[in-house]
């Protein structure tokens, strides 16, 4: 019997379904991978803008891991929005079970520019759950917060990416280059620097990019792909999901999440000169 493959999101909630745990649970199922999902903040937003945070209770963010982790054990584990210390030194524990692939997109800030986590929580993702990370994925803003310096070229990508390796020890790092000026470079440093480039995409609609990629990071590690095979069929995916928009929303719309399914992809990674605007 073929085993059924899985992976975990823990993260907070868009009700129009272009970033968070639902951005998520899409590009899993796209991606051929049972998705689970663990409930940190519900958050009150749109493609316009957030109006309002609910963080759960601690104790019930983790009867929901327990529930999760005493039934199906994941084969990958990503997580997104984690607002507060107490969410982090709980998820710590579970992120270390059996070395399982682990995904941080440290969302800080969402795409609308409203703040999403905690001004004390920034030093404890970098000391407490970053050197559990198999890939972290930062944009530029997060990648700044994390390392603690500007970044305006690709050179200072590839020392952010290097810091967030060497110094603060996740095994891997993408700084993602949506935010600079130009033709769109993302940085992939494993002990090692790669160079993912596509064509940027003129279009405001990238609401949930950076949920959506690490996303599919995710899946494909689920699956037993390297780092690098993983890293690049994600910027695949999301290549195509911001390059076929499927233009809704009256603000900053969602990516396409069948977008790939418009230009079909290789099963395995792809171009290492592929990137674009993502977030």
């Amino acid at each position: 019997m073929t085993q059924i493959v899985s992976a975990l999101t823990i993260a907070g909630t868009d009700p129009t379904g272009g970033a968070g745990i639902q951005a998520d649970l899409k590009t899993f199922q796209e991606r051929e991978v049972y998705g689970m999902s663990v409930l940190t903040s519900a958050v009150a937003q749109n493609t316009q803008g957030v109006q309002a945070v609910h963080h759960l209770p601690i104790d019930f963010i983790e009867r929901q891991l327990d529930a999760v982790f005493q039934d199906i054990k994941p084969h990958a584990i990503k997580t997104g929005m984690i607002s507060t210390i107490e969410m982090m030194e709980l998820i710590a524990n579970y992120v270390s079970t059996d070395s399982i692939p682990y995904v941080i997109d440290p969302v800080m800030v969402s795409t609308s520019g409203d703040a999403l986590m905690e001004e004390s929580s920034r030093q404890v993702i970098r000391d407490v759950l970053v050197p559990k990370a198999t890939v972290v994925t930062p944009n530029i803003p997060e990648a700044e917060i994390l390392v603690g310096f500007t970044i305006q070229n690709i050179e200072d990508m590839k020392k952010a990416a290097k810091v967030i390796v060497e110094e603060l020890g996740a095994a891997s790092a993408v700084v993602k280059g949506g935010h600079l000026d130009g033709k769109a470079v993302d940085v992939f440093y494993d002990r090692q620097f790669h160079f993912l480039e596509a064509d940027r995409v003129n279009t405001k609609h990238t609401h949930g990019t950076g949920c959506t990629f690490s996303a599919a990071i995710t899946a494909e590690l689920a699956k037993g792909k390297s780092t690098l095979e993983a890293v690049k069929m994600g910027k695949q995916f999301i290549t195509a999901a911001i390059r076929y928009p499927l233009n809704i929303g009256k603000g900053n719309g969602p990516t396409n999440h069948w977008g790939y399914r418009l230009k079909e992809l290789p099963n395995q990674g792809g171009n290492e000169n592929e990137s674009n605007n993502n977030d």
